[in-house]
């Protein structure tokens, strides 16, 4: 695919740039995840909207083309998703706590991200030490929800594609529009799910609200620890949720003010081992669970409640 007209069109700087409408998106993309896209022109490509910025209907055709692409997954009951791609730098990574104390309070959890970080620790390396096995398909996810556990299913099984375009972070030394993508994908058709999205500046929590109420999303959006989807532990951060693309304000948290007087008992650091002992210290009940992280649980809990409500009769009984 010749791109280089939606070069001239997206590359004249953040005031002279050109959106591309959902169509071309979705095409361009497409052709980027299919390889048809390579070379000097990706990376222009890719840079291009870094210093534009993407708008609504461009992630929204770049989510189709990243669909198209994607395994398709089926639940017959709402399933929370947590796309986990940041890591943990500094702080522990308690995702997959979150995720652990879900699937134990009898919610499907499937997370999904990338397996290594050369830089920081994933939550697939937790998984790992905790000896969490990961989904190589819809049988291992199954197998996994039927355990009262989370599934943990790696991008690069999700969705091939999607995660080389995540690799040209390590050649140009940025992030680009596949780490939006993948905070934004729903593999399971028509299930509904609540998706955890973390907002790393208010610019894209801006954007991400507008996603949620035009596309009728169900979504919990906060900033994270470190980029991840988990509250940070030592301070309640803003929680919005959305259920069918409108505020759910049982949900919903507001930031935690004032001064914190009391920091919770976290690991020594942050290594995937560590952490790992952390996490099952806490699932056995010898230490108590951070206290910003209960309060995502719970209200977690209550929008997947709502989902769940919201389904017609005849499906909650065929459960």
């Amino acid at each position: 695919m010749n791109i280089i007209p939606i070069l001239k069109d997206i590359g004249r700087g953040a005031a002279g740039a050109r959106s591309l409408d959902r169509e071309r998106a979705r095409d361009v993309m497409g052709a980027v995840l299919d390889g048809q896209v390579a070379g000097p022109e990706l990376g222009a490509f890719v840079m291009a909207l870094r210093m534009k910025s993407e708008t609504l209907d461009e992630l929204r055709g770049f989510l189709d083309a990243a669909h198209a692409r994607c395994l398709r997954l089926r639940s017959d009951r709402p399933v929370v998703l947590i796309p986990s791609y940041n890591g943990s730098r500094r702080l522990p990574n308690l995702t997959p706590l979150l995720a652990l104390e879900l699937a134990r309070a009898g919610a499907r959890v499937l997370v999904h991200g990338p397996v290594r970080d050369p830089v920081r620790v994933t939550s697939a390396q937790i998984f790992q030490d905790l000896g969490l096995p990961r989904a190589q398909n819809l049988a291992d996810v199954h197998a996994a929800w039927a355990r009262r556990e989370p599934a943990f299913m790696a991008l690069e099984t999700l969705c091939h594609p999607l995660q080389g375009l995540l690799d040209l972070r390590w050649a140009l030394g940025l992030r680009n529009s596949g780490h939006s993508i993948a905070k934004m994908l729903h593999p399971l058709g028509g299930t509904r799910c609540l998706r955890l999205v973390n907002t790393t500046h208010p610019e894209f929590s801006s954007l991400m609200a507008q996603w949620a109420q035009q596309e009728a999303a169900d979504a919990m959006l906060l900033r994270g620890t470190e980029g991840e989807p988990v509250a940070d532990p030592r301070r309640l951060p803003r929680i919005d949720v959305y259920t069918a693309g409108r505020l759910y304000e049982p949900a919903c948290l507001p930031a935690q003010d004032g001064v914190v007087t009391e920091l919770p008992l976290l690991p020594r650091d942050n290594a995937a081992a560590t952490t790992a002992l952390y996490i099952q210290s806490v699932l056995g009940g010898e230490r108590p669970a951070p206290g910003p992280l209960v309060r995502q649980l719970q209200a977690v809990l209550a929008a997947l409640a709502a989902l769940d409500h919201a389904l017609p009769a005849r499906s909650r009984v065929a459960r």
